[in-house]
């Protein structure tokens, strides 16, 4: 039988198990019928069939493609598995999410990029024309003049405890949110992200613009950096996982356009996983060190310690590329650690 004469004839089986999967993972799998349960097992077994003999003929991508998503969900439905373990989530921390940046670095490389133009462009606009504060600089902000706050700060006049870890969280919350809409913003073809990462790097270079006028450039980076350097990588990330999702839907590489979304929305949300734990760093860091000015914590300490933080967080993300230099300089083909938390 040739391939185009087989596709034919098995497309109706095909479209029935791709309709009984929408409903089982739209619904559950209770609100299938007992006829319709026995049906997705019997079609899961012949579509596996299907593949096997379109593989085994190097039929069409797309359609080997199509039925290796069709098999997949099927057998995600059909044999849920276990919940994860700690040592699979302890995998994909360790291994597994520095893979997966590796793989997709050019999308975290263009959310950086988003971010430092945001920077730059807010930067210039103050320098230019420092009356567009207003739409410019955040609102809390606009009328606390830096060196008065530095000064208070160090007489020990800034805010109370109480208010400063009010603060925190809510800097800590309004940063997740923003990771959060860089991400789901990806399926605006990746315009929301985009929005999302330059607006954040507008507000961060304005106000940069208003300490560094006053001569306090210095005190800003302190107090910014320390916790800065992991919470924007992480925002960072999201917005890849945002593009990676934009990808999906702007190039799906000769797939359906619904086949490629889904799996770029796998790789999407392992990277927002992923930033889960620069969060928490950058909260704990938030909460304190920043907090701390001038004279209690030096200019020179905190920046320091920025640097330091930031050392470990990159030399974190970059391991995987570390292991595979290693690897082709001992002659050995490098290998992408598969990045899925196994079930």
């Amino acid at each position: 039988m040739e391939v185009a004469e087989f596709i034919e004839t098995r497309r109706p089986r095909w479209q029935k198990l791709e309709s009984l999967l929408d409903k089982a993972e739209f619904m559950g799998l209770r609100a299938l019928s007992i006829e319709e349960a026995r049906s997705l097992g019997k079609m899961y077994r012949a579509v596996s069939s299907d593949l096997l003999w379109v593989r085994a003929r190097s039929g069409s991508a797309d359609v080997s493609a199509y039925l290796n998503d069709l098999v997949g969900r099927a057998y995600a439905i059909t044999y849920p598995g276990k919940r994860p373990r700690f040592a699979d989530v302890w995998s994909f921390v360790s291994r597994g999410f520095p893979a997966l940046m590796r793989r997709e670095w050019r999308m975290y490389l263009a959310s950086v990029l988003l971010l430092l133009a945001g920077t730059g462009f807010g930067y210039l606009g103050m320098v230019m024309d420092p009356d567009a504060a207003p739409y410019l600089v955040p609102e809390e902000h606009q009328k606390l003049d830096p060196k008065e706050r530095a000064e208070k700060e160090a007489k020990g006049e800034g805010l109370p405890v109480d208010q400063q870890a009010a603060f925190s969280a809510f800097l800590f919350t309004h940063n997740i949110e923003v990771a959060f809409f860089a991400f789901a913003l990806g399926i605006t073809v990746g315009l929301g992200t985009a929005v999302m990462l330059f607006v954040n790097g507008l507000f961060l270079g304005a106000l940069a613009q208003i300490y560094t006028a006053k001569g306090m450039a210095g005190w800003f980076w302190a107090w910014i950096l320390p916790h800065g350097i992991p919470e924007l990588t992480a925002i960072c990330i999201a917005g890849a996982a945002g593009l990676v999702i934009a990808r999906g839907m702007a190039a799906p590489r000769g797939l359906a356009r619904g086949v490629a979304l889904r799996q770029e929305a796998v790789t999407a949300v392992k990277l927002l996983f992923g930033t889960l734990a620069l969060f928490v760093l950058a909260g704990c860091i938030e909460g304190t060190v920043s907090q701390i000015h001038p004279p209690r914590l030096s200019v020179a300490f905190k920046i320091s310690f920025a640097l330091a933080v930031g050392t470990g967080v990159y030399a974190y993300l970059c391991s995987d590329f570390l292991r595979a230099w290693r690897e082709e300089a001992a002659g050995r083909p490098s290998r992408i650690v598969d990045s899925r938390v196994s079930g």
